[in-house]
This record gives structure tokens, sequence and C-alpha cells, in this order.
């Protein structure tokens, strides 16, 4: 990336991969209406996004795999900077499949790393995460936490971490990893996670299934608040890996009352089942943010209240659209 580009607070042009997801096309338009990138151009195999989420924004889109060397050579040319958020993020599918995670994960980020090598990529904002890497340790999780991954995918995370880490010191490549917290927010509507899922849930006027008896810990992170911190990993000559999340522990039985609280008097009379634990997934996980504060200027804003309710607003607007 040019010092005159960054002199004018330009972060040059931009690739996202798996931009066409949940974070992905909140960053997308973040950057397109804020014109601080050159150019966006996104690659997503729409396994899991849809190219029409970014729809009145600026961002070009290539519909390609990580996996596949050429494409990743074609979306490379002119790039000063990649957002790397293309991945399998499922704990429990990593381990009924753990070679199609190793594959996604592992695989097709050694490949975006050689390509951006050869390519003179000098910028990687890599998603990590911190709770599936650190294993079951006493929270707050923070970066200097020796890892001991529970599931194939903490594993093949804590992998891709290291590869950020050897190119960074072998081949002079700036790589910063994000230990992402539990995101939520707009445009999650097919997310995967337990606030998208739970809303839709009660959308749908269906239970919301909790695993174990809802005493477990997350970090809840809005989406406005991740951007941006990845907007301060871009921007930042930084490299290794930082906590993002608010630093607060929410357990899964107070995210349920304060989904009730958001939804109103309409929808709050939902049921909640309660089954056993599942192996695999962190009991109580959340994150000190303080690095990310101290080195990247990091500081979120939105509060779980707030955020919750935006999210359910969105989630209206969405099921009323989808309804016709």
């Amino acid at each position: 990336m040019d010092e005159t580009a960054m002199a004018e607070g330009r972060l040059g042009r931009i690739l996202i991969t798996g931009g066409a997801g949940f974070i992905g096309s909140n960053l997308v338009r973040r950057l397109s209406a804020s014109g601080l990138a050159g150019g966006i151009r996104v690659l997503d195999n729409e396994v899991l996004g849809s190219r029409e989420v970014l729809e009145g924004t600026d961002a070009e889109f290539i519909h390609g795999d990580i996996r596949d060397r050429r494409i990743l050579d074609a979306a490379l040319k002119g790039v000063d900077a990649v957002v790397h958020l293309a991945a399998d993020t499922r704990v429990i599918d990593s381990i009924a499949d753990p070679q199609f995670n190793f594959d996604n994960n592992v695989t097709g980020t050694f490949n975006l790393l050689m390509a951006m090598r050869e390519a003179g990529a000098p910028r990687l904002v890599n998603a990590s995460t911190g709770g599936a890497i650190l294993g079951e340790v006493p929270p707050p999780v923070h970066e200097d936490m020796a890892p001991a991954p529970t599931s194939p995918y903490g594993a093949a995370k804590l992998a891709v971490e290291g590869y950020c880490s050897a190119f960074s010191a072998s081949y002079g490549m700036q790589a910063v990893s994000l230990r992402f917290s539990n995101v939520y927010g707009p445009l999650s509507f097919h997310k995967g996670s337990v606030v998208a899922a739970f809303f839709r849930a009660i959308l749908a006027g269906k239970p919301l299934i909790i695993f174990g008896d809802g005493s477990q810990q997350r970090d809840y992170v809005h989406i406005d608040d991740l951007c941006d911190g990845i907007i301060a990993g871009l921007t930042s000559a930084k490299s290794g890996a930082f906590q993002l999340g608010t630093g607060v522990p929410v357990t899964l039985n107070e995210l349920v009352e304060e989904m009730r609280a958001a939804v109103g008097p309409e929808y709050a009379g939902f049921e909640v089942i309660h089954e056993d634990f599942r192996p695999g997934e962190i009991r109580n996980t959340y994150c000190d943010i303080s690095k990310a504060k101290r080195e990247l200027g990091y500081s979120p804003r939105v509060g779980l209240k707030e955020g919750l309710k935006e999210t359910w607003a969105w989630f209206m607007h969405e099921s009323r659209r989808v309804r016709g």
C-alpha cells in the first residue's frame, strides 16, 4: 500500500474473501459508503452468501473458491490488502468432518498466502477466533495464553495463525489475525451463530434450543464494532494476533432474556428447551481486549441491549420483505 494513499486515509484496493457473507457484506457496505478504499473486490463461492447482498455498493464481484489457485491469482491483481473472511466456521461440523474444515481453512488460506506473496500484496487481515484456539481455559482469554484447541475448527484456525506469522517473518508481509468473538447484527439472517439462529426460531414460532444449562458465557460483539476493528487492522502496520470482542461476559440465559426484551410482547412468549452439552464446545469464554485497544485503537461502542434491538428490527424487516 503506497504512502500517499495511507496519508490520504485511503486503504488502496482491497480484496475481501468471503465478502458476500454476513461480516463481509457489512464490511463492504461500510468501506463503500466511507470511500476509504481505492477499490473493493469480493471473492466468494456463494455457498453461504450471495452476491445479491452487495447490490448498491461499488464492489467488484468474482465467483470462486480460495482452494482454486487460478482464481486467487486473478482476484489478487492490483490488490494492496486482503481481508480474509472465507472459512468453514462451524465447530460441530468440523468434528463431524475434519477433512472438509482443514481443506477450506488451512489449505485455502495457505493458497491465499502463496498467491499474495507472488502478487506482492503486502497486507493481510485474517479472521481468526479466540475461544476455539485456546480451548477450555479460565476467561478472559488473551493473546499470551497457550493454545489448546478442543475441535478441528480451532486447530485449523491455530494453524492458519501460524502460517500468517511465518509469512510475516519470512517474506516481509504484514499479517494480523483478529480473533473474533460471537458476532451479531443486521444482514445475518442465514448465519448459523446463536443470535441469528435464535431470532429465526422466534420468528418461526419455534422453541429455542440451549445445549446445557445456559450458564455458559460468551462475548457478543456487534458487527459495527467488528468492522471498526477490521478497518483498524487494515490501517495499522501491526502483525500478530488480537482479540476483538467487548470484554463483557454474557451467559446464554442472560442473552435469552435480553432477546425476550428486544422482540417485544408479541414474540416474547417463546419456549426454551435445554438439551445436553455438545462435545467440542467451550463452556465459558470471553476476551480481554486491552491489546487491541492499546495497539489498534479499538473501542467497541454498541451495547448488547441496543444491538439486539437493532438486529431484531432488521430481522423483522427482512422477514416481511421475504414474505412479499
